[in-house]
C-alpha cells in the first residue's frame, strides 16, 4: 500500500461538495481509501491520525484543498489523483455571473429574491464567526458544519431564538424548508405535516414515509443532535415548534429524537400546551410521561408516521403499525433450514438514527444488542470492527469516516463488513439500511448487490443460508428512485422492509426462531 496526496491551493470547497469528491475518489480502481478537505490544523491531524499523509506539504492555509489516499500501488494512486479536476464542479457562464455576484456574505443578503437562510458548511473552526454573522443579518442559519463546542451552540442559539430565528444544528445533516431540501434530504411533496427532529436520518425516515403513505410535509426543521440535551434544554426545538405553530400549512407538528432528558421533554410538552396544534414525539426511548390531550407518544418512527397520517385524515389517533404478515411466513419458512450455529442478527447501517431505532427493537425481543453507537454501555462493542452476538454497527461513526466518505456516499467499508459478517457461522440474517436522497450514492442498492452476492456464495459453500432483510429509506421522487433501488435487491433476493422498524421486528422473529430450535417450536 502507498499513501499519496496532492494540494489545490486557494480551491475553497464545502463540506456536502467534499464528500463527494471523497466517495468519487476512493471508487476508483485501486483506492483503499481516500479524504479531500480543507488544510486546517484540525484536518491536517486527522489526515496523520488516519495515516493518510506523514508530513503536510508546506504553506497551507485553511482555503487549500487536500486530496490524500491509500492506493493498492503507485499508479493506482496518480491515476486517481489525475482525475481530481473531473470531480471539481466547473463553472458555466451564468454560473460565472452568478457566483460575482456572491463573493461576499453581504452581497448575497442583497441577491433577488430576498434570502433569508444561509447555508454554512465551512471547517468548524470558523463556522461560529458565519452563524453570528447569518443572526446579526436576521437570516436563519442550516448549520451543517460540526465541530461547534456545546457552549458555543448554546450562546449561538440563544442569540437566533431572541431574535425569532432558526438556528439549525450544529451538524444537521437534513432539512426540508417550504419544498426545498438541504443537506441529505429526500424529495418529498408539500403538504400538512411539519416535522422537528434532531435526528436527520429519523427525519428522512418520517417524511419519506409520510409521502409514500400519501401525505406530504410543510417543513421540516433539524435542530442538531444535542438541542435536546439538558445544556441546551431544547432550544431551537421550542423556536421551531413555535414557528410551526404559526404556519398556516402546518396542522401536525412531529418531534424526533433519540431519548431527551424528562426535564427537557416536560418543557416541550408545555410548549405543545400553549399552542393549538396536535404534537406526536417519538423519543426512541422510555420518556416516563403519559399522552395527554393534543399530545402523543410512539415507540418507532413507522409508528409516528401512521399516526400523523391518521390524524390528518381524521381517523384517530390509535396505536398502529404496518402489517408484518408476509416477513413473519418468509421467517418462518426461512428459519427451518438454518444450521444450529446460527443465530445472530447483523444489523449494518449508514443512518444512526435507523442504527438506533432498530437496536430498540431487537432488544425488546432478543435482549442484549452489541453495538459502536449502543442503547447502553454495558453493550458498547469492544472493536466496532469485529460483531458480537446480536449486533448493530453505525457506519457512519467517527471510528469508520475518519479517512472516508460517509457510508450514505460510499458503500467500500459496508460491502467488505458484509462479506466478514457472512464468514461467521453465527450470522443467520444481516440486516441493512439503504438511504435515498440528494447528496447520497446516484445507485447504493447497486453498489452493494456484489458482496451481497459474494456473502450468499461464502455461506453457500458452507451449506449455510443467509438472510437479506432491507428498509429503503426514500421515495419515488428521489434521484435514485424507491421502486428502483427495492426491485434490483429484490431480483438478488434480498426481502424488503417498507419501514425500517418492520425490518428490525423481521429480523429479529428469525433470530428468536433460531435460538428456539426453529419455527413452531
Amino acid at each position: 500500500m502507498v499513501t499519496l496526496n496532492t494540494v489545490k491551493q486557494n480551491h475553497y470547497q464545502d463540506s456536502m461538495k467534499l464528500m463527494q469528491i471523497s466517495g468519487e475518489i476512493a471508487n476508483s480502481p485501486g483506492i483503499k481509501r481516500a479524504s479531500a478537505v480543507m488544510a486546517t490544523e484540525a484536518n491536517l491531524k486527522t489526515l496523520r491520525d488516519a495515516g493518510l499523509i506523514k508530513t503536510p506539504p508546506r504553506s497551507l492555509g485553511a482555503n487549500d484543498l487536500i486530496i490524500a489516499l491509500e492506493a493498492e500501488s503507485e499508479t493506482a494512486g496518480h491515476d486517481a489523483l489525475g482525475k481530481i479536476d473531473s470531480f471539481l464542479t466547473t463553472p458555466t457562464a451564468a454560473d460565472d455571473r452568478a457566483a460575482a455576484g456572491h463573493r461576499s456574505f453581504e452581497e448575497a443578503l442583497r441577491s433577488p429574491g430576498n434570502p433569508n437562510i444561509a447555508v454554512v458548511s465551512v471547517p468548524g473552526e470558523f463556522a461560529k464567526l458565519e452563524v453570528a454573522r447569518a443572526i446579526k443579518n436576521n437570516i436563519h442559519t442550516f448549520l451543517f458544519s460540526d465541530n461547534l463546542s456545546i457552549d458555543e451552540e448554546v450562546e449561538l442559539k440563544r442569540r437566533a431564538a431572541r431574535r425569532g430565528l432558526l438556528m439549525m444544528g450544529p451538524g444537521c445533516g437534513t432539512a426540508i424548508i417550504n419544498g426545498a431540501g438541504f443537506g441529505f434530504a429526500n424529495i418529498v411533496r408539500r403538504g400538512p405535516v411539519g416535522i422537528v427532529a434532531a435526528a436527520g436520518t429519523g427525519m428522512q425516515e418520517v417524511a419519506s414515509l409520510v409521502h409514500n403513505w400519501g401525505i406530504g410535509v410543510s417543513h421540516g426543521i433539524g435542530v442538531g443532535g444535542r438541542d435536546l440535551s439538558e445544556k441546551v434544554g431544547g432550544l431551537m426545538t421550542v423556536k421551531a415548534m413555535e414557528l410551526l405553530e404559526k404556519d398556516k400549512d402546518t396542522e401536525i407538528i412531529l418531534l424526533v429524537s433519540k431519548p431527551a432528558p424528562i426535564k427537557v421533554v416536560k418543557k416541550i410538552i408545555e410548549t405543545a400546551r400553549s399552542g393549538k396544534k396536535p404534537l406526536a414525539m417519538c423519543l426512541l426511548g422510555e420518556n416516563g410521561i403519559a399522552a395527554e390531550k393534543n399530545v402523543f407518544f410512539t415507540d418507532t418512527l413507522e409508528e409516528l408516521s401512521l399516526l400523523a397520517v391518521n390524524l390528518v385524515r381524521g381517523q384517530g389517533n390509535g396505536r398502529v403499525r404496518v402489517s408484518d404478515a408476509g416477513l413473519k411466513r418468509y421467517a418462518r419458512d426461512f428459519v427451518k433450514s438454518l444450521r444450529p450455529s446460527q443465530k445472530y442478527v447483523r444489523g449494518l447501517f449508514s443512518g444512526g438514527t435507523l442504527c438506533y431505532e432498530a437496536q430498540k427493537i431487537l432488544a425488546s425481543s432478543l435482549g442484549k444488542i452489541y453495538s459502536n453507537a449502543p442503547l447502553s454501555e454495558d453493550c458498547l462493542l469492544g472493536d466496532s470492527r469485529k460483531s458480537r452476538g446480536h449486533c448493530c454497527v453505525d457506519l457512519g461513526e467517527e471510528e469508520f469516516t475518519v479517512g472516508r466518505p460517509h457510508p450514505m456516499i460510499d458503500s467500500t467499508l459496508r460491502s467488505r463488513r458484509i462479506i466478514e459478517e457472512a464468514k461467521d457461522p453465527g450470522t443467520a440474517v444481516i440486516l441493512l439500511d439503504i438511504v435515498l436522497g440528494y447528496a447520497s450514492n446516484p445507485d447504493p442498492a447497486g453498489e452493494l448487490l456484489p458482496a451481497i452476492s459474494q456473502a450468499r456464495k461464502i455461506a453457500k459453500d458452507k451449506n449455510r443460508p443467509l438472510a437479506f432483510i432491507a428498509h429503503v429509506c426514500g421515495t419515488d421522487d428521489d434521484p435514485q428512485s424507491l421502486d428502483s433501488q427495492e426491485k434490483k435487491l429484490r431480483r438478488n433476493g434480498v426481502k424488503i422492509a417498507a419501514t425500517n422498524a418492520q425490518g428490525a421486528r423481521a429480523a429479529a422473529l428469525i433470530a428468536r426462531l433460531a435460538s428456539d430450535g426453529g419455527a413452531g417450536r
